[in-house]
């Protein structure tokens, strides 16, 4: 029998976790169950805690939540106080978060859960960030609107060559973070998911170790994306460009 389902043992949730997986939700009902069931089992990093992030207790993700708990004790649903919306949904799960270090991925699907261990791993090693990468070597990226995928490879490539940002995807979100980077930091995002090419650059101008993975980003084949390109992207280029200063400044 797997220990981590054995009854006789003690309640995984009352050990500190060695890792805490943060997954904002909105309304993904069903959908959200092969994440859930991959994130768990396919991480094998222990203690853990899934902290999924829900904005109401109306969202309907909720019940499917509960009804998984049973099985995967690893859950643990987080309600968040913080404001409506995906920014204040991972702002509120990196807080309530336990352990030392903290991942980020989305309850669609898109992200791959086998990628948590290795990042988790570098982290261990010292690295304050650690990102999955779509486009370094052996990353790759499938689906998605083609303009989306070709400004978003664009920006992570210029601040790897240019700013020198030690990744090679600045946009995804799909990172590990430490608890030492975090209570160093403010996070000054204002609504988007530009939270980790925020993170990311702060950490980098810090001079925290900053860390890759390649992974492989699939589309959402269910449900329907938060992401909004042109409302979000005046708050990238904000970051973008505090990225790229940051070799410009370092160098004088």
């Amino acid at each position: 029998m797997d220990s981590r389902r054995d009854p006789g043992r003690r309640n995984l949730t009352e050990e500190t976790p060695a890792l805490s997986v943060v997954i904002p939700v909105y309304n993904e009902g069903e959908n959200v169950v092969p994440t859930l069931r991959g994130v768990v089992d396919q991480t094998r990093t222990r203690p853990l805690e899934v902290l999924i992030v829900h904005d109401f207790d109306e969202d309907t993700t909720v019940p499917v939540v509960k009804r998984l708990q049973a099985e995967l004790p690893e859950l643990r649903l987080h309600r968040n106080t913080l404001g409506r919306g995906v920014l204040n949904a991972m702002k509120s799960g990196l807080r309530a978060a336990r352990a030392p270090f903290v991942v980020i991925t989305m309850g669609d699907g898109s992200d791959n859960p086998a990628d948590i261990d290795p990042m988790y791993q570098l982290a261990r090693g010292g690295a304050d960030v650690v990102a999955g990468s779509r486009y370094m070597r052996g990353g790759r990226q499938l689906g998605g609107p083609l303009l989306k995928r070709t400004m978003s490879r664009t920006a992570g490539l210029s601040l790897h060559w240019i700013g020198g940002l030690p990744v090679h995807d600045a946009t995804s979100n799909f990172r590990l973070y430490s608890k030492r980077l975090l209570n160093q930091v403010t996070i000054e995002s204002k609504g988007g998911f530009e939270l980790g090419l925020e993170l990311t650059v702060k950490a980098y101008r810090l001079g925290l170790r900053v860390a890759e993975v390649p992974t492989t980003w699939r589309d959402r084949t269910a449900g329907q994306s938060r992401f909004k390109l042109w409302q979000w992207l005046p708050r990238y280029l904000h970051w973008y460009w505090r990225g790229i200063g940051g070799r410009l400044s370092a160098n004088r």
